[in-house]
């Protein structure tokens, strides 16, 4: 596995990674990979949407309600007929098509930022 070059703290620290509450998920028809359109609620900042390519280890139903990580401050990215608000954070196995979310560990305060 390659390590990526260092980076500064100030680089860091231009990253805005925000906790959020999954409101709604429903199948993205159009993408290319297997994904989710997702709705997040990050608290003062709003709700956002996401697509997020996790179906292979995760079913619609409990996604609804989960807490997850994701980075709220990229431009909006457009997927087909859809814009991508935020990236939502995980982790690759082995296969690419399995990612599992990255989420505290306890219940957190929708918005509250990593840091």
């Amino acid at each position: 596995m390659t390590v990526k070059p260092d980076i500064t703290w100030a680089d860091f620290e231009k990253i805005d990674i925000r906790c959020g509450t999954i409101i709604s998920v429903n199948d993205f028809e159009k993408a290319r990979n297997p994904s989710y359109q997702l709705e997040i609620d990050f608290g003062d900042l709003g709700i956002r949407k996401s697509s997020a390519q996790i179906t292979s280890l995760y079913e619609k139903e409990e996604l609804v309600g989960k807490q997850i990580l994701a980075v709220v401050n990229f431009p909006k990215k457009q997927i087909a007929n859809f814009f991508s608000e935020c990236l939502v954070l995980g982790l690759y196995g082995e296969d690419k098509s399995d990612v599992t979310l990255l989420a505290p560990s306890l219940p957190t305060k929708n918005g509250m930022q990593v840091g």
